[in-house]
């Protein structure tokens, strides 16, 4: 099959999806028998895994009508949607508004404002739950005048995981992966993919990542028991549902950074601390993909990439 990436393309958002699975090395010397892979997302035009779908939901708008050109599009989001939705409206010509708690990432906020979108800031304190309610509050205050996606229980969401993400998987891995770990945020990428993987091979063990706790610097990533839940997450999907530690996940994004030229955000961390734990929970051998959501690209004024002693990984 010839790549999208290597014709000519029509439009930006013909690139969305088809992203690598790169061999992942960090863990190879303490496991030489396990092979981890990971879906290299800030290859997407937008730099997320969030492209997809933020796409997949503005098109199921337009297919069913909500989405018109007297509309304007409004979601909450902790940063990387936004940024899709912004870049997918400028490509589509649709305005788009964003509901962002005002912690998120300088990068992610200039990234929203370089593509036209209009921020509405939430407050930080109340994080992405908090950016949820705000937007609730401007759609019931203007109902006509938005198209408002509501990532978190949008079916499009996963199914773009199911009808993408999932078959790339299989397709790279000739059908051979036994494990997949993702991040939970939205759920939508773990949601997803999961169910399709799991109908292709129901032994394959599905790991879900969260942070451990409500106080946590893993963005993107929502602590389940204490945020307002996704209607899209059903846990029973999950085998597994870890809590990851936020300086642990960061020291491993610095380590894959540092040793295999992998520049990736936070989320990708907390997901290497859980492949990390399979290993050490006795997984010996078997073939573990896991997802990098973005780039840590966005992430440098965070503090994320700051000089830090390097543990063994």
């Amino acid at each position: 099959m010839v790549s999208h990436r290597i014709v000519p393309s029509e439009s930006v958002l013909g690139l969305v999806g088809n992203t690598p699975l790169l061999r992942v090395h960090l863990f190879e010397s303490r496991f030489p028998r396990l092979e981890v892979y990971a879906k290299a997302e800030w290859f997407n035009p937008g730099g997320s895994v969030k492209d997809r779908a933020a796409l997949a939901m503005i098109e199921a708008g337009e297919r069913s009508g909500e989405l018109t050109r007297d509309r304007t599009i409004i979601d909450s989001t902790s940063g990387n949607t936004g940024v899709a939705y912004a870049l997918i409206g400028a490509a589509k010509g649709y305005r788009v508004c964003l509901v962002m708690p005002a912690n998120v990432s300088e990068e992610r906020k200039a990234l929203v404002a370089a593509y036209g979108a209009e921020i509405v800031y939430s407050d930080a304190m109340d994080g992405s739950d908090g950016a949820i309610r705000a937007c609730h509050d401007l759609v019931a205050r203007a109902p006509g005048r938005y198209f408002y996606p509501d990532q978190y229980s949008n079916p499009a969401n996963p199914r773009a995981h199911y009808e993408g993400t999932a078959v790339e998987i299989l397709e790279q891995t000739g059908g051979r992966v036994t494990h997949f770990v993702a991040g939970l945020g939205t759920t939508g990428t773990f949601m997803g993919a999961t169910r399709r993987l799991k109908e292709h091979d129901a032994s394959i063990r599905a790991v879900a990542v969260q942070p451990e706790d409500a106080f946590h610097g893993l963005e993107g990533l929502k602590h389940l028991p204490t945020a307002i839940v996704p209607r899209i997450w059903d846990p029973g999907l999950a085998d597994e549902v870890w809590g990851a530690p936020t300086e642990p996940a960061y020291d491993l994004a610095r380590a894959v950074a540092r040793g295999e030229g992998l520049l990736v955000g936070h989320s990708s961390g907390a997901a290497l601390w859980a492949v990390k734990r399979l290993a050490e929970e006795g997984l010996e051998e078997g073939v573990v993909v896991t997802v990098f959501p973005d780039g840590g690209d966005r992430y440098l004024s965070s503090g994320l990439y700051r000089h830090r002693r390097q543990p063994e990984p």
